[in-house]
């Protein structure tokens, strides 16, 4: 069973939603990346959706949200808490998953009301809070000043991609996957990426070489378990052990090794079998979540 809806969010951006898999099933939420949209979530999806109640949406310039001149982490979470509001019911509370620009959607997110009422867990993977263009490693030179302009310069370009082409396969596969990824699930990433309209991508690029939501990590205080991939690029190991350190309810680590930036396609038995251990633990099981004072 599927459905998809139109929710409007702050500044009047639309957002486009996908619900999979029973109403009365445990209900996750989707979040996904810097250029991707729900379709990344494909393998997450047929899974679960079997008895999960699967709820994913595109980020607002990605897929099928139209884009917004308004681009910053502050409406990353408000789409979120909009989707939240349309899709879940007063006090029902649901494993929220983020991937890369996701989880920063999750951690933006993370002191906001309508969150806190809903979260009853999170899973970010493959993400981090900050200094993305100081750490990433998509540049093959030494880390400094050089390699952090030109990694800024990657992140905000507003240059077309261009067709999937071999050579752009190579590319994205470098930067984005690790070295043992099929070509199939490379061929799907490049398709999924270079689908991004141009301007989405330039304007959240540009969100994304500020970021710095190190207070986001701090107020995420529901059970939160990371997600690496050792051959990640864009948010090498020093962003998960980061999360790992300051997050005030750390539910686990999980470390993927060989597996780049986009885990959830990379490793999908992976991803989502530690999905199902968070729902079966925080939103169908017996341990209670509290709401925080003053939520």
């Amino acid at each position: 069973m599927s459905r998809t809806l139109e929710v409007t969010s702050t500044n009047g951006a639309r957002l486009h939603v996908e619900v999979h898999g029973p109403e009365d099933a445990p209900p996750v939420v989707l979040s996904h990346g810097w250029t991707c949209s729900t379709a990344f979530w494909a393998a997450q999806i047929e899974e679960l959706a079997r008895d999960h109640r699967v709820i994913a949406y595109d980020q607002r310039g990605h897929g099928l949200s139209p884009y917004s001149p308004v681009c910053s982490t502050d409406a990353l979470a408000d789409d979120l808490e909009a989707v939240l509001a349309a899709t879940l019911a007063p006090g029902e509370r649901a494993l929220i998953v983020g991937h890369s620009m996701g989880g920063m959607t999750i951690m933006s997110a993370s002191g906001r009301p309508r969150f806190r009422e809903h979260a009853a867990a999170a899973l970010l993977c493959s993400t981090g809070s900050g200094r993305l263009t100081a750490e990433a490693r998509v540049v093959p030179l030494r880390a400094g000043r050089v390699r952090t302009w030109l990694t800024g310069r990657i992140l905000g370009s507003s240059l077309p991609l261009g067709p999937v082409t071999p050579l752009a396969k190579k590319i994205l596969k470098y930067a984005t996957m690790g070295p043992g990824s099929a070509p199939d699930l490379v061929d799907a990433c490049a398709r999924i990426v270079h689908a991004c309209p141009r301007a989405a991508r330039h304007a959240w690029g540009g969100v994304l070489d500020r970021l710095d939501l190190d207070h986001g990590v701090r107020q995420l205080t529901v059970p939160t378990a990371v997600l690496h991939g050792t051959a990640d690029r864009l948010t090498p190991s020093s962003h998960a052990r980061m999360l790992v350190a300051e997050l005030p309810n750390c539910a686990g680590f999980t470390e993927l090794f060989g597996v780049g930036h986009m885990s959830p396609v990379e490793a999908p038995e992976a991803v989502n079998g530690r999905i199902r251990e968070l729902v079966t633990l925080y939103v169908t099981g017996s341990i209670p979540v509290r709401l925080e004072e003053g939520a």
